[in-house]
């Protein structure tokens, strides 16, 4: 005997209720990081999901070399790196007053684990191998490895990079200068890795090394303000076909990739990373192409 119509009806409307309230308590997908919500707030300016509410914490290491920062001060506005994270931080929607700076050391940067900044600036090149275990946002500066020697030296001289196989060279460790040397050069004796770049100019000085490779404004700050005895014996090419730059460094998966790399394209379409390159890396001109 099959049920009424109305019995049907009333069965049918139950079951729907049921599962309207199952739906509702169901989780629901979340939105992807960086994504706009239906509200259309998760990039909405000043309002980031950020470390600190209502701030903006920006990381570098100590001390804060130039050109990419001036007099050690990162919160100054001054350098390449520090004028470019206050833009970057003014697109998003916080104002000088709002940005707290902190200090982490360059490899912890982009080392696995729980990050306590929203993005950190300190000259980190983008790679796929860092990527595993951190978030890059777009680059924000096309950057070439080069070699300082001081003025005279055998290692002045050289010319290609067969040349400097066996030339005693030294980097800071965790950096792209120092895979450029391991993975490029491939010298007869192992390369000296230091701490910190300050260390490998005191090396270089003190005759420790007879070379050390840095990133091309750097080697043009080293040589003009620094070692005056120095000079930028030439530059490598780029590997792969690709340039290497250099990017805001995020924690792995965070929610604020899409919206600090969207900031970084907007400041590269509107000329404003030109002109801050303009003013504060206009010394880093072409060098010679080591080959």
């Amino acid at each position: 005997m099959h049920p009424a119509p109305r019995a049907l009806r009333r069965a049918a409307a139950v079951t729907a209720a049921l599962l309207a309230t199952a739906v509702g308590c169901a989780p629901q997908p979340e939105e992807p990081a960086g994504g706009t919500s239906s509200a259309g707030k998760t990039c909405e300016k000043g309002k980031l999901a950020t470390w600190t509410a209502d701030k903006l914490t920006i990381a570098t290491d100590e001390p804060a070399y130039e050109p990419w920062f001036k007099d050690d001060d990162p919160a100054s506005g001054k350098g390449f790196e520090s004028a470019v994270a206050y833009a970057v931080a003014r697109h998003l929607g916080y104002g000088k007053d709002k940005v707290v700076w902190q200090t982490v050391p360059f490899n912890k940067a982009f080392a696995p684990g729980e990050k306590s900044f929203d993005f950190d600036i300190n000259q980190v090149s983008i790679s796929d191998e860092r990527k595993k275990a951190v978030d890059f946002s777009s680059g924000y500066y096309d950057v070439r490895q080069a070699v300082v020697a001081l003025k005279g030296s055998k290692a002045a001289k050289v010319k290609s990079v067969a040349d400097l196989k066996d030339v005693k060279l030294g980097a800071q460790v965790g950096t792209t200068s120092l895979d450029y040397i391991d993975d490029v050069v491939r010298p007869t004796r192992a390369a000296a890795v230091f701490a910190k770049n300050d260390q490998a100019k005191s090396a270089l000085k003190n005759g420790q090394v007879d070379a050390i490779v840095v990133d091309l404004p750097t080697a043009f700050y080293i040589t003009g303000a620094e070692i005056t005895d120095a000079t930028i014996v030439g530059q490598f090419e780029n590997q792969g076909g690709t340039p290497e730059q250099f990017g805001l460094v995020l924690d792995k998966g965070s929610a604020l990739t899409s919206c600090v790399s969207r900031a970084v394209d907007a400041l590269r379409e509107d000329g404003t990373l030109a002109r801050i390159e303009k003013q504060w890396l206009s010394d880093a001109v072409d060098a010679p192409v080591l080959k």
